[in-house]
């Protein structure tokens, strides 16, 4: 199912009627969800995406914009005829009824033309727990659950209905890291399964990246930028998306461009053709440091963290916005030892923003 949102927005009104000014949670968001697609909204807290997912599934009516699901608008019908799936954040399971009772409860309120026999609504609730791998748990209540079994039978809950679209409300909040990593690896496998169009709502920028098809990084309620994950974190289109997506984040510096080189302090770090002469935001990826005993930029060395397959470097250096700068180097290099340590950047890892606006300044990458 296609879903397009036009010039979506959501005002909330202010608490202090007299005073207070209205909160735009979401602004003007405009974007076409493909087919069959898993798509990531993706943001710090309060940027607007759990609200953009209540419009979508109806449980919040939009101030403005329309929202269609295919060819048909979807905007004013409300959310129990709108064929979605929704999963909450909390799992929202009914805890006196047993694993396979919460999955038939949605089935069990189907009226008219699509109520359904004992039969055929069994026969679905089996279906989906398979398809979630909790078949053998039908008869256990969410209390005799882990937390990673509760959230399957949140999914099996939402997938029973066969809806035209998945909603996932940043469904692996409350689960431990190993468990987080099974469960949106077994989220993935599903919606390729189904082929069910899915929107998954978090702000953990490695869940989205990991398992979506696209991404759209908001701040604010204004979408910043929509693109492939990869695309995403290799050209961001501002110093806000750049400093949201990685992990460990972009390292962050203050420099200046003059005479088509690019310094930071007093080194001259990098040629940058075409970028006029001023003082620029520089962001270098963790993986963009190269060690080089004659590299150009210095920093103090505060420590070397071996992570097995890859070292993190640990340095400090006058121009940078924060205290500590990571770099991901290759176990197999070696850091000396010493106060400091040298390194040349890769180029295709160095990004320039301005200092006004925090836009991508662009130069040319031989």
């Amino acid at each position: 199912m296609k879903i397009v949102l036009q010039n979506l927005t959501k005002v909330f009104p202010s608490r202090n009627k007299k005073a207070g000014e209205e909160v735009i949670a979401v602004n003007d968001f405009t974007f076409e969800i493909p087919d069959g697609k898993l798509i990531g909204l993706l943001g710090p807290s309060g940027c607007g995406k759990s609200t953009t997912l209540y419009m979508i599934s109806g449980l919040q009516k939009p101030t403005g914009g329309k929202i269609f699901f295919g060819d048909d608008d979807v905007t004013e019908l409300s959310a129990e005829n709108r064929g979605v799936g929704l999963v909450f954040q909390n799992y929202a399971l009914y805890p006196h009824m047993t694993v396979k009772q919460n999955i038939l409860f949605p089935l069990q309120n189907l009226r008219g033309a699509d109520k359904l026999s004992k039969e055929e609504m069994l026969e679905r609730a089996l279906y989906a727990a398979r398809l979630v791998q909790i078949d053998n748990l039908m008869d256990r209540k969410p209390s005799e659950l882990s937390g990673g079994q509760q959230q399957r039978v949140a999914i099996a809950r939402a997938l029973v209905k066969m809806p035209k679209v998945l909603l996932l409300d940043e469904p692996l909040s409350n689960l431990d890291a190993r468990l987080r990593l099974q469960t949106r690896e077994e989220i993935r496998r599903i919606q390729k399964e189904t082929g069910i169009t899915t929107i998954f709502v978090t702000h953990d920028q490695e869940e989205a990246m990991s398992i979506s098809d696209l991404i759209v990084v908001m701040k604010l309620g204004v979408v910043q930028q929509i693109g492939q994950p990869q695309e995403v974190y290799d050209d961001p289109q501002n110093l806000f998306v750049a400093k949201f997506l990685g992990t460990p984040p972009i390292n962050v510096f203050d420099g200046k461009v003059e005479g088509g080189r690019l310094y930071i302090g007093d080194a001259a770090v990098l040629d940058v053709p075409g970028v006029a002469d001023q003082e620029v935001t520089v962001g270098i990826r963790p993986e963009g440091f190269v060690p080089d005993e004659n590299g150009p930029l210095v920093c103090r060395l505060n420590s070397v963290e071996v992570m097995g397959r890859d070292v993190s470097v640990v340095s400090s250096h006058p121009a940078a916005q924060t205290p500590a700068i990571r770099s991901i180097i290759n176990a197999d290099c070696k850091v000396n030892s010493g106060e400091t340590v040298s390194y040349t950047l890769k180029p295709h890892k160095v990004l320039l923003f301005s200092k006004t606006d925090e836009s991508r300044i662009y130069f040319e990458v031989k």
